[in-house]
């Protein structure tokens, strides 16, 4: 075999397509945009070339005409939690509409390598930043959204100068949790809380309130998880111990280790204790009993994200901050309290 040969054969052009099809580049351009001002015949045909061809448009080439490189990034702190994961989906879901790529950066609960990603992600020329993480500085958020659009996904610790945001009500969350269980006669109604993140603070302010407001201040208990890598069974196991009837979780992740600690404990849900997640994330649905939980539409926060961005590429100046109103997803691991208990 020649070294001519062996070389691969080039790759087929827009030229190429256009002469195949019989018609002008242009009108090539036009077709493979999806644009209008193209028949479907001749859009047929136009299309038929390029697949026969091997043709694949140049993304970046494309991108670089129109001022952009097509490409969004996504920045999270926790890759092994259901809701970075489900917001991202919305996201991506959103992103490959509008034809973009999403490039994903993983913080790995580290905010050193949150603030490392995330420069790497603006040294590849992204379009634009979605943060799904409170663990960034304002000023660090601030910095970027001067390169590119930047829209954070969760509740700030403080907003950013020219940061959009996508959060939920996380006390009107937390206060239909506790209300729930009120309802079915729980009285001894614990929180398991979580690391200290704003969320997460605002979770168990609406405990605290929702307690308070329903004359149940006197049993207000609240048990943090601390590190969630060791801390959310030890938590769990503490909380327990103390005989409450029912407990608010800050997350399905920490309810899980809840009913997980009950089923050893002899104390199965919802017999024995009721259990409230927060998030309603696939976990939800997974496990038995089904687990009641506190629904932020993750899907939809991505999905509003993506649209943020692409407002501020379009030349929106004004900042937005969207908080959307949590419901309740009721399933089998809440009931009444037990016989034999004040609730």
């Amino acid at each position: 075999m020649t070294k001519g040969e062996e070389r691969r054969a080039p790759r087929p052009t827009i030229v190429d397509v256009a002469a195949a099809a019989g018609v002008s580049k242009s009108l090539v351009s036009l077709a493979l945009r999806g644009e209008h001002g193209v028949s479907e015949a001749t859009s047929a045909r136009i299309l038929a070339a390029a697949e026969r061809l091997g043709y694949r448009s140049n993304m970046l080439a494309r991108g670089l005409v129109q001022g952009r490189t097509m490409l969004l990034g996504v920045l999270l702190t926790d890759l092994a939690n259901p809701y970075h994961t489900e917001v991202v989906s919305g996201v991506e879901e959103s992103a490959e509409e509008r034809g973009f790529t999403v490039l994903l950066a993983h913080g790995r609960r580290d905010r050193s390598r949150l603030t490392r990603q995330l420069d790497a992600l603006l040294q590849l020329n992204v379009d634009g930043v979605v943060v799904v993480s409170s663990w960034l500085e304002p000023e660090v958020l601030a910095t970027a959204a001067r390169r590119v659009p930047v829209v954070m996904v969760g509740r700030p610790e403080a907003f950013a100068p020219g940061v959009d945001t996508v959060a939920n009500d996380d006390r009107a969350g937390a206060e239909a949790a506790v209300r729930h269980l009120a309802d079915l006669g729980h009285e001894r109604i614990a929180h398991l809380a979580g690391t200290g993140r704003p969320a997460s603070r605002a979770r168990e302010a609406g405990y605290r309130e929702t307690m308070r407001a329903l004359g149940l201040a006197g049993r207000t208990a609240v048990h943090g998880v601390g590190d969630p890598a060791r801390g959310r069974e030890r938590a769990a196991a503490a909380l327990l111990g103390e005989e409450h009837t029912a407990v608010f979780a800050v997350n399905d992740l920490a309810a899980l280790a809840v009913l997980d600690r009950a089923h050893e404990a002899g104390r199965a849900a919802p017999g024995g204790v009721s259990v409230v997640g927060y998030d309603n994330t696939s976990l939800a649905e997974t496990v038995r009993p089904r687990l009641t939980s506190v629904d932020q539409p993750r899907l939809v926060m991505g999905r509003l994200a993506t649209g943020l961005l692409l407002e501020r590429m379009g030349g929106r100046t004004g900042e937005r901050h969207e908080v959307l109103t949590p419901s309740l997803v009721v399933r089998g691991s809440t009931a009444a309290p037990p016989r034999g208990t004040t609730g």
